[in-house]
């Protein structure tokens, strides 16, 4: 009896696991239930592209051509000109491109009507009629381009920066750069560098000519780097982020200061850091050096390699003004490459009316672009966005270039081709890009590309020759053939 339970059993069993052998087999033959699902626009086909010109011989200033269609080829010819792209590899993101919102800026702004201030907003923020610049600077209160020296702490020896007030921005510069955050939509990011503490503070009690930070005020300027941020913000002015000083090797007849490598690294270390620490603001992007190519890697390894100040540190900005040395910038992001690497200021040439038409300005700017962004630069930022008719105002008479020259007594605003050169960048080329590999067999076009969030690629070609060039872009086995005009840059969106 015992034995045929047994088997019972077993039988009861076998059969169970049977039957849901079967449920499950059924289960897994039927077909899966569609979801649908969003394209991978990383990956999709590329089947045309469309053509922006901007060219020295025509009157094209970002002129949207008709669109070149891809055609497929599997092996290009190395006898033609050809880019080669490839968004499989990744490399850096893009943080912004921009321009410097300074005091001569705003105050020029101020000068100009209604209809040509909304012209000059619309130019430079607006992200469908204009530039749509994402990333600007401005001065932590007087540099070269102000109408005077002026600073928030104007009571010597206040080292509780109890006097501290930054009035002086609330008539033009404040004011301005909220109006152009409200063009940008919001989308902008900010950072402020000083070019110079207070008098008081400095070994030549001079805010121009260099000079050195008194040891006894490092603390009282650190925390004036605070409570710039903390009242510019109760101004309605979001800081993304600080340099810790413009050019910190140039004895200027402007406003300047001397910081040794070691002398920066312990500012930060032992200072700002600290201060900043202390008052919630480590979101602050803080950038070292903010000075030539040339030192950039002796500059910021003397900060890296601490820890202790490195911790503080996001990454270093520069700029243009001694030698290309293009080499530093990929040096340095090979030797650090978890920090970050931005253009910080660049400007073409002292001011003259008889050379704003120029053609080089703009090839000067993007040359630069192309040969950073290559070499893991993620942001781009020119020097003042506009001036006056005297390339001011500039209390020393250091008067330079701009992307649009305001005349403040006739009204008429000057457009460089620098302006649509810089455009050819920020229009196409937004915040979160990724640059890809765009790799050229032609010496004479020079190029970079990025893919946007949305999965646009945007391909930005220089040609600086007195020659037309015939190009293909190459991607996927597919080619589209295109020209490069003379003397012209070219932006390609795929």
């Amino acid at each position: 009896m015992t034995v045929i339970l047994k088997t019972l059993r077993s039988v009861f069993i076998n059969l169970y696991l049977f039957f849901i052998f079967i449920i499950l087999l059924q289960a897994c033959s039927e077909s899966p239930k569609e979801e649908t699902q969003s394209p991978n626009v990383f990956n999709r086909p590329i089947e045309k592209a469309e053509l922006y010109v901007t060219s020295k011989n025509s009157q094209d200033r970002i002129t949207k051509k008709e669109n070149i269609k891809f055609e497929n080829l599997e092996q290009p010819n190395e006898h033609d000109a050809i880019l080669i792209l490839d968004r499989d590899k990744l490399f850096q993101t893009i943080v912004g491109i921009g321009g410097a919102l300074t005091d001569a800026s705003a105050e020029t702004f101020y000068k100009l009507s209604p209809e040509n201030q909304e012209e000059i907003l619309t130019a430079f923020f607006d992200k469908e009629k204009g530039n749509g610049y994402s990333l600007v600077r401005t001065n932590i209160h007087s540099c070269d381009f102000s109408s005077g020296s002026y600073t928030y702490a104007e009571v010597p020896g206040d080292t509780s920066l109890k006097n501290f007030t930054i009035e002086h921005d609330l008539k033009y510069k404040a004011p301005f750069i909220r109006a152009a955050f409200k063009k940008a939509g919001g989308d902008l990011k900010l950072f402020a560098s000083p070019w110079s503490p207070p008098a008081w503070m400095k070994s030549n009690n001079d805010m121009l000519q260099g000079g050195k930070l008194l040891p006894e005020y490092n603390k009282t300027w650190a925390n004036y780097f605070v409570r710039f941020v903390q009242e510019f913000e109760k101004a309605g002015i979001p800081v993304w982020g600080l340099t810790v000083q413009n050019e910190p090797m140039a004895v200027q007849t402007w406003e300047s200061c001397i910081f040794t490598a070691a002398e920066e690294r312990d500012f930060v270390k032992y200072f700002l850091g600290p201060a900043l620490e202390k008052s919630g603001l480590l979101r602050l992007k803080l950038m070292v050096w903010d000075h030539n190519r040339g030192l950039m890697y002796q500059r910021a390894k003397a900060v890296y390699d601490d820890p202790l100040a490195s911790k503080y540190v996001w990454g270093t900005g520069f700029h243009w003004y001694v030698g290309d040395h293009f080499d530093n910038v990929r040096l340095l992001h090979d030797a650090y490459p978890e920090k970050e690497l931005v253009f910080t200021e660049g400007t073409v040439a002292n001011f003259d009316a008889a050379r704003l038409g120029e053609w080089r300005w703009g090839e000067d700017y993007a040359r630069s672009m192309i040969n950073d962004f290559n070499n893991w630069t993620s942001g781009w930022v020119g020097w003042n966005v506009i001036l006056d008719e005297s390339g001011g105002p500039n209390h020393v008479g250091n008067f330079c270039m701009a992307p649009i020259i305001c005349n403040t007594k006739t009204g008429d605003l000057t457009y460089l081709n620098s302006f649509y050169y810089l455009g050819h960048f920020s229009r196409f080329i937004r915040p979160g890009a990724k640059r890809i590999i765009c790799s050229s067999n032609n010496d004479h076009l020079l190029a970079t590309s990025f893919i946007n969030t949305d999965g646009k690629i945007a391909v930005v070609v220089l040609n600086t020759k007195d020659e037309d060039i015939e190009f293909s872009i190459w991607i996927d086995n597919k080619a589209a053939k295109t020209l490069s005009p003379s003397h012209s840059i070219v932006t390609l969106v795929l």
